[in-house]
């Protein structure tokens, strides 16, 4: 069965970005993560990125259509993307919001989700093992 990850601004640039905060992965490393993770799980990941609120939706799109599970990382999109909300809220199939930090620990700001709400779950906080236990909750999701 196939998921879609979808990770939201900025997370490209993980090797340039603090560390204590996001962890040691570049991208690439991450991407390959969690495709091995998927893989050990059953699934087949098809994982993307993109720094463009409009490519998420239609990513979103494609996938309600598809009815494919999503595991979501909307990074800054998460506390004010009403957009993206919409378009999660389409999915029929299970969808899952992680970080790789937890927001609840950082700037106030970051303590909202528009998200959250049409989520099956949130994961936040295990750097980047929050991909992990999130294709781990959509496995027992989908029995």
């Amino acid at each position: 069965m196939k998921i879609m990850v979808i990770n939201g601004p900025n997370l490209a640039r993980l090797d340039i970005r603090d560390s204590s905060i996001y962890g040691d992965l570049n991208y690439a490393e991450l991407q390959s993560l969690i495709e091995s993770a998927a893989k050990s799980a059953g699934f087949i990941a098809e994982v993307r990125q993109s720094n463009d609120e409009a490519t998420i939706i239609e990513w979103l799109h494609e996938a309600a259509d598809a009815k494919t599970p999503v595991i979501i990382n909307p990074a800054a999109f998460t506390h004010y993307s009403y957009a993206i909300r919409d378009a999660a809220e389409l999915l029929s199939a299970p969808l899952i919001e992680v970080h790789l930090s937890n927001p609840m620990a950082r700037e106030e700001f970051r303590h909202t989700s528009v998200i959250s709400g049409v989520a099956h779950g949130t994961i936040a906080g295990f750097g980047p093992n929050s991909y992990v236990l999130a294709i781990n909750a959509l496995k027992a999701l989908l029995g």
